[in-house]
């Protein structure tokens, strides 16, 4: 197994009709540890679902599950992460927000994180 990476998800729901609700429970199937963020408080697997932005260390990726306009509110709190990468899922890709990642030397990623575990390349 591939090292475990530390994700958010920003846009976590714990509906089990969204992507990131699958997502989380697909990272955590494959060891990696979860923070979820979202508009409201729940859980998924063994993830609580916050509403706050609260500093985290050793973050390798953010995926995002939001659409551009919900993002830019989060735009500091995720370069002040420092994560290695940013996965942009479909419907999520947002050009402002890749050139503010490549300044900070962070690498985004238009990809889908679901498809990304299950090829082994996440």
């Amino acid at each position: 197994m591939k090292e475990p990476k530390k994700t958010l998800v920003l846009g976590a729901s714990d509906n089990p009709s969204r992507y990131s609700y699958l997502a989380i429970h697909r990272l955590r199937s494959h060891g990696h540890p979860v923070i979820g963020i979202g508009k409201r408080y729940g859980k998924v697997a063994d993830v609580n679902i916050t509403t706050d932005r609260e500093p985290a260390a050793d973050v390798d990726t953010v995926t995002l599950y939001l659409n551009p306009q919900h993002q830019q509110q989060y735009h500091d709190f995720i370069l002040s992460l420092k994560p290695k990468r940013i996965i942009f899922n479909p419907g999520a890709e947002n050009e402002q927000l890749v050139e503010l990642a490549k300044k900070n030397n962070i690498k985004p990623v238009e990809a889908c994180t679901l498809v990304l575990l299950s090829t082994g390349q996440y």
